[in-house]
């Protein structure tokens, strides 16, 4: 379905019933990265809402770099909530998907029930990670040039990004990403929000999460260390639970998407509000 948020026109997967579980994915993907996740929480009685963000799959590209800002991250969240009626939600988060759910609950804890958040950490937990991921975040100052950024990845049949990534559904994202307006609004988020500066400088102050908070990592991550999502329980103040998934890749949703479903709904089945 569409829906509408402040000028931003969005694609958005609504099914199930049940209590409410919002799912956001990040770079490179759409919503169908959780559709082994929709299909488990819709049995055991969820309903799952899974946006395309903003300049991804389905959902409009605004042009201006400032559009992909964590502020309208969060409005995009919050207005297909409201027109869904839906008043709280489980959050999940992947990737840079992650990093907008950190901040929507961290921000709007009394929206949030429970708090997943897939591969990344609080910002505080990944700035204290220090140089071990800042290495591994070489890509993310790569991505601040413009056009030249867009050159590499899409280069050679996107040989880089395919060589890069190691994505598990590689060709269906080159497909999506031939186009060279979704290759750049694809890189909106880390251009207003990752800037060089903060890769360098301690991280904003970002509240720290009240509502209760999961953390996964997966051991086969290539570019993220295990420290800045162990690290996010310095910054939670509700209860806290970290699970390790050994083997599997960044993607954890698609490479182990049953050891990511079990580990959801035994979480998600614990929390009361």
């Amino acid at each position: 379905m569409r829906i509408h948020v402040d000028g931003v026109s969005l694609e958005v997967q609504d099914s199930g019933e049940g209590p409410a579980v919002l799912l956001v994915h990040g770079f490179p993907d759409t919503h169908a990265l959780w559709r082994a996740q929709v299909h488990a929480l819709n049995a055991a009685g969820y309903r799952t809402i899974a946006p395309d963000q903003r300049g991804y799959g389905a959902s409009d590209r605004p042009q201006e770099v400032a559009d992909y800002g964590m502020e309208e991250q969060i409005r995009d969240l919050t207005g297909i909530l409201g027109v869904l009626g839906v008043p709280e939600v489980h959050l999940v988060g992947h990737d840079t998907g992650a990093a907008i759910a950190i901040a929507f609950a961290a921000f709007l804890p009394e929206r949030v029930v429970s708090l997943t958040s897939l591969s990344v950490g609080h910002a505080s937990a990944f700035a204290a990670a220090g140089l071990p991921q800042r290495e591994k975040s070489w890509y993310m100052l790569a991505f601040h040039f413009p056009g030249l950024a867009e050159e590499w990845l899409s280069r050679d049949d996107f040989a880089a990004l395919r060589d890069w990534t190691r994505h598990p559904e590689a060709d269906e994202v080159v497909a999506r990403l031939s186009d060279p307006a979704a290759l750049t609004s694809a890189l909106g988020f880390y251009r207003a929000n990752i800037t060089p500066e903060s890769l360098l400088l301690p991280a904003n102050t970002l509240p720290q999460l009240k509502v209760p908070t999961m953390g996964v990592w997966s051991s086969g991550d290539r570019f993220l260390i295990e420290e800045q999502v162990t690290g996010t329980e310095r910054h939670v103040t509700g209860p806290w639970r970290y699970e390790r998934l050994e083997g599997a890749g960044h993607w954890m949703t698609l490479e182990a998407p049953e050891e990511v479903n079990a580990l959801l709904l035994d979480f998600l089945g614990s929390v009361r509000r």
